[in-house]
């Protein structure tokens, strides 16, 4: 099986184990997952040198909908799991804010402290 097959599997297991990790009152954990799916190629390495239009739709998404400290950390602490289950090139996501053309509201980095 190719690595954007394993990619995907583990990617569709992190989104089930996951599903209800998110407040009520906001986004789902699954729903922001879905949301940032389109992502994946890019942040992996398989895709092109910049995030897809559907992807940067997805995080601008995203964007609109943490609406509050408390939805943020949960996503955080979401991305944060999902990501730690793929193999995503760090440079790829630091930069998706600027190419996306977006403020992300907490640091795209994997050691970040989601509590804060």
């Amino acid at each position: 099986m190719k690595l954007m097959g394993w990619s995907l599997i583990v990617f569709g297991l992190v989104v089930m184990v996951l599903n209800n990790a998110c407040p009520a009152n906001g986004i789902t954990c699954q729903e922001a997952l879905m949301t940032l799916m389109p992502c994946e190629p890019y942040l992996v390495g398989s895709g092109p040198g910049s995030p897809a239009v559907p992807c940067c739709a997805g995080v601008q998404t995203l964007v609109s909908e943490a609406t509050s400290t408390e939805i943020r950390r949960s996503l955080c602490e979401c991305l944060k799991t999902a990501a730690a289950g793929m193999k995503i090139d760090p440079a790829r996501l630091k930069a998706i804010p600027e190419y996306c053309k977006v403020s992300v509201p907490v640091p795209l980095d994997s050691s970040v402290d989601c509590s804060k």
